[in-house]
């Protein structure tokens, strides 16, 4: 073999190499689930899922921990439900808090767990109920705005 066959070869393989390593980042940073198998999920029912959307971050203690998955609207409790895949290493005390927190004054929305002081854990599928909505900033300044003029 010269020397120029060599190095196709090598260039060969550093380029299969380097478009395995590609497609993995791809399927991870995509969330495709073929690589997420190691999840749970469970459900938080809100009054208002404003800003919130699928695929934002799930967080506890600043970390994140997992993602919503889906939101939908509930017409026989008008609720809206976000349905949340979490980590399997995580446990979520059954008293827990899910609420609605922005990143940042303008950032997107991300879902924030306080954990609860519970023995009791949240299984697959259910539900936590202790939840806060989002704070709409639009709410809160036409009101400062029309009962400051009072």
């Amino acid at each position: 073999m010269n020397e120029k066959q060599h190095t196709e070869i090598l260039v060969g393989i550093f380029l299969l190499i380097g478009i395995i390593a590609i497609t993995f980042l791809a399927l991870r940073m995509g969330d495709f689930g073929l690589l997420n198998s190691q999840q749970y999920k469970i459900k938080a029912e809100f009054t208002s899922a404003s800003g919130l959307k699928k695929g934002a971050h799930v967080e506890i203690a600043g970390v994140p921990v997992g993602k919503v998955t889906d939101i939908m609207f509930n017409p026989e409790t008008y609720l809206a439900e976000v349905y949340i895949a979490l980590e399997n290493n995580i446990q979520i005390p059954d008293d827990s808090i899910a609420s609605i927190r922005t990143a940042g004054i303008i950032g997107d929305k991300f879902l924030k767990i306080s954990p609860g002081g519970s023995n009791m854990i949240i299984e697959p599928n259910m539900t936590i109920t202790e939840t806060e909505p989002s704070i709409n900033l639009e709410e809160l300044i036409s009101k400062y705005i029309f009962e400051s003029g009072k």
